[in-house]
């Protein structure tokens, strides 16, 4: 077994590790685990099914806490799905993909539906994220990766609709030669949908991260903190990463700023 530290120890221990092939009789299946609250809900809802292969993938973001979060979420469910995590270091791709998200101008606040939100499109993220995701499952041998897609990205992501998730799932299977099928099991649920489901399989909401800003607490303000205070709020439920009084606040703010 080998390791390789890609951060320093007080930030992120061990984030790729070279495992021997598995043993075990489990189909293998890629997941591709931003560290965020709907990947890592899909990733604990396949893993008594498939034997599951996290891949993680920096694309030039602002910050890593999302690594990090996936790095934990791992950890949490099972060491041995620790081992198997990979981490693939593409922030060159910040120069080539502008977006708010790679540092071109500042994160929008508010309600996701907003103009300013079409801020956040990283061009051809996830069709590059398929593609590495899809040639990495052929080398192991994988029957799929799976993607956590779901239906609060379409308005805003076109690499999220539905239209696109068939046609990549159709290249898939035709650039591996049927080896390897696309698994979007979230494509018509809602995030509030994703946060029941993640309640059931006990999914420690508390170590994943949601937030664009990469501050030591979530911002509450922007669209993807908004979008989390609802989905949690709809489910019944509050955010279990969060303080009372942070919670408090960012349902306060996600009522004030959506649209009426």
């Amino acid at each position: 077994m080998i390791a390789k530290t890609l951060f320093g120890p007080k930030e992120l221990d061990v984030v790729e590790v070279l495992v021997a092939d598995s043993t075990r009789e489990h189909k293998r299946c890629v997941v591709l685990l931003s560290g965020g609250l709907d990947s890592t809900v899909l990733m604990y809802s396949l893993v008594n099914e498939y034997e599951v292969w996290p891949l993680t993938i920096a694309y030039g973001q602002r910050h890593n806490k999302e690594i990090i979060a996936a790095r934990n979420v791992c950890e949490a469910r099972d060491y041995n799905l620790l081992l198997r995590w990979k981490y693939v270091d593409l922030s060159v791709l910040r120069n080539l993909l502008p977006s708010a998200l790679t540092g071109k101008g500042e994160i929008p606040l508010g309600h996701y539906e907003a103009e300013s939100m079409k801020a956040t499109v990283v061009p051809g993220r996830n069709l590059i994220f398929l593609s590495v995701a899809a040639g990495y499952a052929e080398s192991l041998g994988a029957s799929c990766v799976a993607y956590a897609a779901h239906s609060g990205d379409h308005h805003i992501y076109p690499d999220c609709r539905p239209e696109f998730v068939f046609q990549a799932g159709e290249a898939i299977k035709r650039s591996t030669e049927e080896k390897v099928r696309l698994l979007t099991p979230f494509t018509y649920k809602t995030k509030a949908d994703i946060v029941r489901l993640g309640e059931k399989l006990n999914v420690p909401f508390g170590r994943t991260w949601t937030c664009y800003e990469g501050g030591d607490r979530p911002c509450l303000r922007c669209g993807t903190c908004v979008e989390r205070t609802f989905a949690f709020d709809e489910a019944g439920f509050s955010d279990p990463s969060l303080i009372a009084e942070e919670w408090t606040r960012a349902l306060g703010y996600a009522k004030e700023v959506s649209p009426k």
